[in-house]
């Protein structure tokens, strides 16, 4: 499999420009990560990602939510298309004190029941800074980790204890990342997105 040349790290991304509100703050012990969290009961917003006392506080944009919902409506749609089994379970949060992290992503996906933890995360990424959240990948052991960054969808592959960027998909062979980044970027919050996936799946089939 290629290698992808890339950023060393994501936090290291230049994006053209941020829209989602992204705060920050330092020295938060568990408990108090474990008291925010609860603080927001059953809502979905904000989102919440902890690294080593590092407490990431992300609400996302309508253009967020709409780039996330495109591309995971894309990805099913390949699952389905090509008879792969592929169970999704949104942005639910993972975390464990032991490892000092938990992270909550735009989408999870198993491609195995029996996978003790998702093998594919995907994260749209708007606004630069936050914390590492390759490095909290890496401690939960997920298999594929995919970043979209300025119309471009970036590959992680866990190679032992550390991520490679890859031109390829592990979790889903034969993708077309190209064709991907070109319909999100041919596309916008006007798009017909059932139109758009529809289209995504007649070009699979020829």
């Amino acid at each position: 499999m290629e290698l992808m040349e890339g950023p060393p790290e994501p936090s290291y991304w230049k994006l053209d420009g941020g829209r989602d509100q992204v705060v920050v703050l330092r020295n938060v012990s568990w408990e108090q990560y474990d008291a925010i969290d609860a603080a927001r009961g059953d809502a979905s917003q904000p989102l919440l990602a902890y690294l080593d006392g590092e407490l990431e506080i992300v609400t996302t944009s309508q253009h967020h939510e709409w780039l996330k919902k495109l591309l995971s409506r894309l990805i099913e749609a390949y699952a389905e298309e090509r008879g792969l089994r592929l169970d999704g379970f949104g942005h639910a949060t993972r975390r464990e004190e032991a490892k000092r992290a938990g992270i909550e992503p735009d989408e999870w996906y198993k491609t195995d029941a029996r996978s003790e933890v998702p093998d594919l995360a995907i994260e749209i990424v708007l606004t630069s800074g936050g914390v590492d959240k390759l490095e909290i990948y890496r401690r939960f052991h997920v298999r594929e980790v995919w970043f979209w960054v300025n119309g471009k969808i970036w590959v992680y592959h866990l190679v032992g204890r550390r991520y490679e960027a890859r031109t390829e998909s592990v979790v889903l062979p034969d993708i077309d990342f190209n064709g991907l980044e070109r319909m999100l970027g041919a596309s916008d919050e006007e798009t017909d997105q059932t139109a758009a996936v529809r289209a995504y799946r007649e070009s699979l089939k020829r």
